[in-house]
This record gives structure tokens, sequence and C-alpha cells, in this order.
């Protein structure tokens, strides 16, 4: 809607489904969240549609743009693909919900919308260019450039999750499929899920990252070397992105990004991967927490669908 004042963000996500009204400043008027319908694709366009109602109701008649933040992205047919909440994927879900809803919805990646809300009012406000990494249950990017998002002609401007993990010796990584179909996917090393899989393939105990968190803190030794294989891991990762982006900053966001010691173990080791640093010249991109935390994927929907709406 053009010149809306207002901006409605929705975060679709894997377990909610996040909404906030922001005003021309950013300040946040209204919020709200509701669980994730899971495996249904009806349910989970019904509650969007919810939570559209309910903003009206917040904004009292003034007109806002809507910009939703998803996983995974639309194919040129404007079918979802790439979804790891699969019962999205090959679902024309923005023009459901534009026909649900009555008016212009506008689709973006979650790791995109987390992108342009750091770099707009967060860790990479001022920033040239900021490289948002999601490390929660998956391991998506977005990348921002001067306050604009990256997507590029398949939508797939920082999916660096489904590339393989680089600078392994041998054996050190386990060669685990991905759900893409490919092996050693990034994802499938440093996200949550591959936290909790590297410990129970190393120790044989199942258990959650955020119990290896805390008994790591408590004194376990089985538990800190899991988190030192994955910080490792994180900064081969990352500095393979250096190498080909040289970002200002790279933002963390999702659950583990407020794993603490990421942000001194992995900038520690990056530079022993990163060209002609070699261990010796300092990398100069920094490694940064999200500013808005879990309400970054929302505040990010709404300045792309605010930015689509003005043109």
């Amino acid at each position: 809607m053009a010149g809306a004042p207002l901006a409605l963000g929705v975060d679709l996500g894997g377990t909610k489904i996040a909404a906030a009204l922001l005003d021309e400043d950013g300040r946040t008027l209204w919020q709200a969240r509701w669980a994730t319908p899971q495996g249904d694709y009806a349910a989970t366009l019904a509650t969007v549609q919810t939570a559209v109602q309910a903003a009206h109701q917040a904004a009292e008649g003034r007109p806002f743009s809507i910009g939703c933040g998803t996983p995974g992205t639309q194919t040129a047919a404007g079918l979802m693909k790439n979804c790891n909440s699969t019962c999205l994927i090959g679902r024309p879900l923005q023009a459901d919900l534009m026909a649900l809803l009555g008016q212009p919805v506008v689709l973006a990646n979650d790791a995109n919308c987390l992108a342009l809300s750091e770099a707009t009012d967060g860790a990479g406000a001022g920033a040239g260019v900021v490289f948002a990494v999601i490390l929660g249950t998956g391991a998506g990017a977005g990348i921002a450039v001067h306050g604009r998002v990256l997507s590029g002609p398949n939508g797939l401007a920082g999916e660096w999750g489904h590339n393989p993990l680089p600078w392994g010796t041998p054996g050190e990584d386990p060669p685990w499929a991905c759900y893409c179909g490919q092996r050693h996917c990034v994802e499938s090393y440093v996200s949550g899920s591959g936290l909790a899989q590297d410990h129970r393939h190393v120790n044989g105990e199942a258990i959650a990252g955020e119990a290896i968190v805390q008994r790591a803190a408590a004194g376990d030794a089985a538990c800190a070397a899991t988190l030192e294989r994955h910080a490792r891991r994180l900064a081969r990762a990352l500095a393979a992105i250096v190498n080909l982006l040289d970002p200002d900053v790279i933002v963390l966001g999702g659950g583990l990004s407020r794993m603490v010691h990421l942000y001194e173990r992995v900038p520690a080791q990056w530079g022993q991967w990163v060209f002609a640093a070699g261990g010796h010249e300092p990398v100069h991109t920094q490694l940064l927490a999200s500013v808005h935390g879990d309400a970054s994927g929302v505040r990010g929907a709404a300045w792309i669908g605010r930015q689509a709406a003005r043109g």
C-alpha cells in the first residue's frame, strides 16, 4: 500500500508465527505470536490471517504494508522451495496470502529479513555490507548491501548453509546427509541440530544444544569439546564468506547466537583460512550478535514490506 506509514511484519517460523506493527521510526506499536500449526498449510494461512486481523484492530484504521518472512524462497512460478517447513514446499504462498488478506503481501526469506533488520537499526547499522546468519534448527543467511537486501535471480543469495563445509582434515567431519540431498553441508554441522548430532556422534549421548551449553559451563569436558568443535567449524565456514564477500559485519541470529563464546572463539580462529591473513594479519570483519534478537525476523519483514510499497 503506497505511502502507508505503518508496516506489519510477519515471521513465519517453524515453531512460532510472530507479528509486529512498526511505525515510521521503527517503534513497535503492537506485537503478538502464535504457535505454528505443524505440517498444516491451511491452518498456517489461517493463523497469518488471524495475525493480520489483530493488527488491523491495533492500527485503528490506519493502513499498513505487509511483509512476511518465510523459510525458503519462491520459484519463478511463485511456488515455495527450499523450505525446512516442508508443508510450504510447492505452495503458492504469496498468492494465497494476498487472496486471503485482500492486499499486497511481500515475501522474503527469513535470513534476508534478519539481514535488513540488523542493517537498518541493529548490529550492522551504517555498515556497507552485512552478512546475517541464522543459527537455529537450520543455518541460513542473508546479505544486505547499503540497506537493501540482495536476492539474486534464483533467490539464493546468502544460501551459505548448503555449501560444503571447507578445510576439514581427514576424518574431522562425518559425511552427514542434509535434507537438501547433499552431504557435508555447512548447515549439517553448525546448526542447532548439527551441534546435537555431533555430540551424539562423538559421545553417544542424545541431548539438546541448550543442555550442552549448560553442562559445558558447569565443567563438563565432553560438552566443552563439542562446543569447541562447533566453533572451529563455524570459523571455517565464515572464513569462506570473508574470502568471497568480505563483509563489514557478520551478524549472528537464531538460538545459537546466544552462545557468547562464539564471538571470541570464531574470530580467534578464522584468520588461518582467510586469504592473505594466514593467521598473521588481522581480519577486519566484525562478528556481532543481533541487536534485536528474536524480533529481527519480524522487524526485517516489516522493513521489506515497506520498501516494496514505496518502490
